[in-house]
């Protein structure tokens, strides 16, 4: 078993895949979204279905849903296709607004995945 490292850069997680409990893909990491006046990760973006980037959606993900597999390089998401199909997401052209819709939004994302708010 290989131990997670506690300190990774951001570029080095874009492009990693995200898989369920069950082993399926339900897509690679994005981006990562930071909230630079709490100093930490707001969401991670997770690009799921489409070829190559056309068709996709991306969804918004609180980081505290995604757990990381060293063996098999990957995140595990616990939720299956038919519920990620279902979440929040936003087109590639029409990312939420971080000024003035995120907080609300947010919220909901957040609720989606049975958790609290990091800023509440």
């Amino acid at each position: 078993m290989v131990s997670a490292p506690k300190i990774l850069s951001a570029e080095t997680l874009i492009g990693t895949e995200v898989q369920n409990s069950g082993g399926e893909n339900l897509g690679e990491i994005e981006a990562l979204m930071i909230d630079i006046n709490q100093g930490c990760i707001a969401y991670a973006v997770l690009s799921f279905g489409g070829f190559l980037g056309v068709g996709d959606k991306l969804f918004a993900v609180p980081w505290e849903s995604l757990t990381i597999d060293a063996d098999e390089e990957a995140f595990i998401l616990d939720i299956d296709k038919e519920t990620l199909e279902d979440a929040p997401g936003f087109d590639r052209d029409d990312w939420p607004n971080a000024a003035s819709e995120t907080d609300e939004w947010l919220v909901g994302v957040y609720r989606y995945y049975h958790h609290t708010p990091y800023w509440k």
